[in-house]
């Protein structure tokens, strides 16, 4: 997706862009407003890994490299710069802690967004609210039939390219990641629209006996 508008800086919120995945403690919310940890991804003389946003379909709309570590900031960029109009849901991990980010900052442009936890992640939210896990709205007909896993299943493509990745200066990596994932897309799209064709088509008769 391209970009549409710049990052504000917001100098009355303290601590503004900073990478807060270190300050959850485990005791208490820490900084984040949630218990669960971030996990680690940082080994030294690497960057902080990938981020990529998917589609339901498991199509992969942009990535972003992370410097450190992944932070709540990093996915507040990325939606409100490269998105005119926001999706109805995001689906992610600390969805709990993203929405309380987003809504200090841009509430008018997050007005309409519902923030949600995906199944998978839900375990470890033991001190957050049941209304951020995307479980609890198994009778709403607009979200249960939402692939939740859907990151979860395109993430684990990315790690094929983990080990090579590594070896790579930043300038190359990013260069083999967007091909990586321009042929990702390529192929989910063929196989959307073969399941589509098979959909369509009408369902072949039954072979007539012949007459006794």
């Amino acid at each position: 997706l391209p970009r549409v508008r710049l990052r504000p800086e917001y100098p009355h919120l303290p601590g503004d862009k900073k990478v807060d995945r270190s300050v959850v403690t485990e005791t208490g919310a820490g900084g984040i407003g949630c218990s669960k940890f971030y996990e680690a991804y940082g080994i030294k003389g690497q960057t902080g890994g990938l981020m990529a946003a998917w589609c339901p379909h498991m199509v992969c709309l942009g990535f972003h490299c992370i410097p450190k570590g992944e932070g709540r900031n990093d996915v507040f960029s990325a939606l409100f710069t490269h998105w005119e109009e926001l999706p109805k849901m995001v689906i992610y991990d600390f969805a709990c802690a993203l929405a309380h980010y987003c809504m200090l900052r841009e509430p008018k442009f997050f007005r309409n967004t519902r923030f949600l936890i995906d199944g998978f992640h839900a375990k470890g939210h033991t001190r957050c609210s049941r209304c951020c896990f995307i479980s609890s709205y198994k009778k709403d007909s607009a979200l249960c039939s939402v692939n939740s896993s859907a990151a979860e299943c395109g993430n684990r493509g990315l790690l094929k390219i983990r080990r090579p990745l590594s070896y790579m200066s930043q300038r190359r990596a990013i260069v083999y990641v967007h091909t990586y994932l321009s042929v990702w897309n390529r192929e989910r799209r063929i196989a959307m629209a073969k399941e589509k064709a098979k959909a369509a088509a009408p369902a072949a008769s039954p072979a007539s006996s012949p007459a006794s």
